[in-house]
């Protein structure tokens, strides 16, 4: 067992409260925990030193470290003269956010956008058969599927703004729907 050092207390509280950002995300609490815990590591770490650290079994030591291998947040490393691996952060909080926004925000938006898209077509579709009145809520149900569309596009152009670098406003969001 690590000596306890100074700062231990104070990481893991850390630990925790990053872990309850990420959880909060959508993402395991264990995930955040254990990227933390390295991130104020001023060496590597092994799976051991972290399921110590954050009173973790091996498995779920695994598993997390799976995860955030995936996710491009922590990498593998080995030290000289020693077998196992050993972790360490990535310390751009940029390429982790960026990330996460291509891979599963972007991604969202844009199964979003189709679903709206074949809504669209599919109303339209149905507007042909339909009596007056089945029109009338058909072209009302269509309006407010196209305001979700734009909307959904809106957020995907930000999304894509923001990955650029470029300055960004959240006008669009907040004049929406637009005053009819």
């Amino acid at each position: 067992m690590a000596r306890k050092g100074p700062t231990d207390d104070l990481v893991l509280r850390m630990a925790n409260a990053i872990g309850g950002v990420i959880e909060f995300w959508g993402f395991k609490r264990h995930m955040g925990r254990a990227w933390a815990v390295l991130y104020f590591s001023r060496d590597p770490l092994s799976a051991n030193d972290l399921g110590e650290r954050l009173s973790l079994s091996a498995g779920t030591v695994s598993m997390t470290m799976n995860d955030l291998l995936e996710w491009g947040v922590v990498k593998k490393t080995h030290l000289p003269g020693e077998r196992r691996d050993y972790y360490e952060p990535e310390i751009s909080i940029w390429k982790m956010v960026s990330r996460v926004f291509r891979q599963r925000e972007l991604q969202q938006i844009q199964v979003a956008i189709e679903s709206f898209d074949a809504a669209l077509e599919e109303l339209e579709s149905q507007k042909r058969t339909a009596s007056a009145d089945q029109a009338r809520h058909i072209r009302f149900v269509a309006e407010r599927v196209d305001g979700l569309l734009n909307l959904a596009r809106i957020a995907q152009s930000i999304l894509r703004a923001i990955l650029s670098g470029e300055n960004v406003s959240a006008l669009p969001i907040k004049n929406f729907p637009p005053d009819e």
